[in-house]
């Protein structure tokens, strides 16, 4: 199929924890980016890709944030809050983000015990909630008079779910179990599903169950609508994901690799419940075994809240390795990184691509996206993702290729040679 019209194409961009450090760092972005503030281009994966390549995607400038919190607070008093922008850029984009406050959000505290406040929905049951969300969706299209719409999942981490629960397993039960109250049902999932329900392509950034849930998948290839996810592949697993391939390929073996973490923002104040970390743990632990090839016995993985640190994350690894005649070395990482830094480019990325996405007619699970996910979802439940960095980006860059190469058109035959159309050059 080719290309979409993305010239001057309005998007929105309905977030779920439109106030958290993450949400609130892409939203200021964009619009010191509008603002012409070259800084702002910076760390942005897809601006850096040939033009030929991205032509299809919207611009990022054309990019609207609203969306629900469980804080009230208007996007610049949020932003101030979580102290990620330096004072000049805060100053810059104030004035913007204080014309945005968010939208009461669905809540479930069984599903999200370390972060809670007083800005939610009141809902009589799961089906109202998602009729809420869907209500929400529909006015932020009329009202910002919308070409195009993404919901995008930045909350706070959800306990993991029983993805074999049987209202799980297919869309038709899914919906009844909406209308019954299933306590397997967590708000991830009714933002996902009242998505789908609008035909609103959508991004899951966290480790929430959400998209990955066979019977959302099912229904989202029913209705024509693309899902990603999940957990943004940002700091450690990012290094991770880019060091394991080039030690497999050197036929350097892994004895062991230790990882630790510590942050003191509002996602890793959401980890200091137990059954939040073991999501998020579930998604930074499984790469390893599959880039090399062998388990890694000794594969250790810890996060820890320590809030003097903020948004100021400190990953540190010790790889031990075997090499030539079984003689052994390490390898020490400490990555001092800003976590929204990290992750808010990544969000802004997916927001284009799913859109693209949607209106090139994909369906269901993206796994061309993979590159941005720890746990990246696949189109059969069978398959195992594929983690190594390099391949991911391979894919992703060969889906745009396609795509590009439908634009430009069929080779125009002219004195003996083939050559590309005209109207189809880059």
């Amino acid at each position: 199929m080719k290309y979409s019209d993305s010239s001057s194409r309005r998007l929105g961009v309905a977030t779920v924890g439109i106030g958290g450090a993450v949400a609130t760092t892409a939203a200021a972005g964009v619009q010191l980016l509008r603002a012409g503030h070259p800084e702002a281009r910076q760390g942005l994966p897809l601006d850096a890709l040939p033009d030929r390549l991205t032509r299809g995607l919207v611009s990022y400038d054309d990019l609207v944030f609203r969306g629900w919190d469980f804080y009230g607070d208007d996007l610049a008093a949020a932003t101030r809050a979580h102290d990620v922008l330096t004072t000049g850029q805060y100053e810059a984009a104030r004035e913007a983000l204080s014309a945005v406050t968010p939208w009461p959000a669905v809540a479930d505290e069984r599903f999200c015990r370390g972060v809670t406040g007083d800005h939610y929905v009141a809902t009589d049951s799961l089906a109202e909630a998602v009729e809420r969300v869907r209500a929400d969706l529909r006015r932020f299209r009329k009202e910002e008079a919308l070409d195009g719409l993404v919901v995008l999942n930045l909350a706070s981490t959800e306990r993991a779910a029983d993805l074999d629960a049987p209202e799980l397993q297919h869309a038709d039960a899914f919906a009844d179990a909406l209308v019954e109250g299933s306590e397997a049902i967590s708000p991830a999932m009714c933002y996902v599903w009242a998505a789908i329900e609008e035909g609103v392509p959508y991004v899951n950034f966290t480790p929430s169950p959400a998209a990955e849930v066979p019977a959302i998948i099912e229904h989202a290839e029913e209705q024509g609508v693309p899902v990603a996810g999940k957990d943004g592949k940002t700091g450690q697993t990012f290094l991770k994901t880019v060091l394991a391939p080039g030690l497999r390929d050197r036929a350097l073996e892994v004895d062991g690799w230790f990882s630790t973490n510590i942050l003191g923002n509002r996602d890793g104040e959401a980890l200091r419940d137990d059954d939040s970390l073991e999501s998020k743990l579930g998604t930074k632990g499984s790469v390893l075994d599959q880039i090399l090839g062998y388990r890694v016995e000794d594969h250790v993985v810890d996060i820890s809240y320590y809030r003097p640190r903020g948004d100021n994350k400190e990953a540190w690894d010790n790889v031990d390795l075997v090499g030539f005649l079984g003689q052994k070395m390490q390898i020490k990482v400490n990555f001092l990184c800003r976590d929204s830094i990290l992750a808010a480019p990544l969000a802004i990325e997916l927001v284009r691509l799913a859109d693209f996405a949607g209106r090139e007619g994909e369906r269901g699970a993206q796994e061309q996206l993979s590159v941005f996910f720890k746990s990246p979802m696949t189109r059969s439940r069978e398959a195992a993702p594929t983690h190594a960095l390099p391949e991911q980006q391979r894919a992703l860059v060969t889906w745009l290729e396609e795509h590009a190469a439908a634009d430009d058109g069929p080779p125009v035959v002219e004195n003996g040679k083939a050559e590309v159309a005209a109207n189809g050059a880059a």
